[in-house]
């Protein structure tokens, strides 16, 4: 089963911008649908944003024009460049990886079948 690995959460001031990774451990010979998601304390895990493997994105309406979600260096990477952010951006954020196609349904999260661990992202006003 592929592992997933994600980095570079953290803490910033609104406004700020902070860039997320994420990529699958060990090799696969698979290429991979990969997404964002978050999910604060006591709330549902919500799409955040896709990346198709034909490079199509999606995006929540919440982080259009904010957010954007790319292809790594190598397959089955994938970065998440988070700008102007606000306190209500603040949660876990988790990395998401299935087989294609995965345009259907992709910010719900009973569609994605291997996760990471989760990074913190805080925003402070």
């Amino acid at each position: 089963q592929v592992q997933l690995a994600e980095s570079g959460g953290g803490s910033v001031q609104a406004g700020g911008s902070l860039t997320l990774s994420c990529g699958t451990i060990g090799y696969s010979h698979n290429n991979y649908c990969m997404a964002w998601f978050r999910q604060e304390s006591g709330k549902e895990r919500e799409g955040v944003a896709a990346l198709d493997v034909d490079g199509t994105t999606y995006y929540a309406d919440s982080v259009k024009g904010r957010f954007t979600i790319s292809q790594g260096s190598t397959k089955n990477t994938v970065s998440l460049q988070m700008n102007s952010l606000t306190p209500e951006d603040t949660a876990i954020y988790y990395c998401a990886a299935e087989h294609p196609p995965c345009g259907d349904n992709w910010n719900a999260a009973w569609a994605w079948g291997i996760w990471g661990q989760g990074t913190q992202v805080t925003v402070s006003s």
